[in-house]
């Protein structure tokens, strides 16, 4: 039986300049105050991660139930649960009572998640990568920006970057 309100479905990445989030492994760059964001927006919430995410970010979660997004039925992960779809890591979380599940990556995580996503939380890195792992293009029609912080480049942050806040413009009932 469902309880609740429809989680928020929110995507959270940081995208290079030419739409990559990775060169391959991890992420490329570091960026203390985009990474203080990262964790203050995560804790305490449910997260939706692919598979490798999950395995780069053992250890990392402390006050998170990670859903680990995997066709795998009999992979086990260490910390959190196994989901088949989106659509079951949504009913899981809104099972639970949780307000948002925030997917976290990686691209394969972010395709299947961006058709229902209703936020998108973006850090823009002012940096090419040239290639690597794509963040899946979306349409500026879809999506308003509602919030915006801009940082510069500094001694402690290699390139410039704005985090900033999307809402979808129109999105369809996901019952439909």
């Amino acid at each position: 039986m469902m309880t609740g309100m429809t989680p928020r479905l929110t995507l959270i990445a940081a995208v290079s300049a030419d739409g990559f989030i990775s060169a391959g492994k991890g992420v490329p760059w570091d960026l203390p105050k985009d990474r203080e964001h990262f964790r203050a927006y995560t804790s305490g919430k449910w997260l939706l991660l692919g598979h490798q995410t999950y395995e780069e970010m053992l250890g990392w979660f402390s006050n998170h139930h990670p859903l680990v997004l995997s066709r795998d039925a009999k992979f086990l992960p260490f910390n959190g649960e196994r989901v088949a779809t989106v659509q079951e890591a949504l009913n899981l979380t809104q099972k639970a009572n949780q307000k948002e599940l925030v997917v976290c990556g990686g691209s394969g995580a972010f395709s299947a998640a961006l058709p229902e996503a209703d936020q998108l939380v973006i850090t823009h890195v002012n940096h090419l990568l040239g290639g690597g792992v794509p963040f899946p293009s979306f349409s500026q029609k879809e999506w308003e920006p509602v919030e915006r912080t801009a940082y510069d480049r500094d001694d402690t942050h290699a390139y410039s970057f704005a985090i900033v806040t999307y809402q979808r413009v129109a999105h369809y009932d996901r019952a439909a």
